[in-house]
């Protein structure tokens, strides 16, 4: 997570900086590269709020099958009381 956290900053910064210079003029490499920085940017984003909720919450696919477990359960249960 702190790479990711680090790697977002410096595109963050640079992508300001950018920004910054932009403002004095148009120049379609500096535009391009800004472009470049906002879609890397979107995606650290993602990146990081799935690594958090792995994190927080445990792998995709333990999730998954502890809830078709439960739906499992939930059936069975259902089927019984009938």
């Amino acid at each position: 997570m702190n790479e990711i956290r680090a790697e977002l900053d410096r595109a963050v910064d640079r992508r300001a900086e950018l920004w910054h210079e932009l403002g004095a003029g148009v120049d379609p490499a500096k535009s391009a590269e800004a472009a470049r920085l906002s879609s890397q940017i979107e995606q650290l984003w993602a990146e990081a709020r799935a690594t958090q909720a792995r994190m927080r919450f445990g792998a995709p696919e333990l999730i998954q099958a502890r809830a078709r477990a439960e739906e499992r359960l939930e059936r069975d249960t259902m089927r019984k009381a009938a």
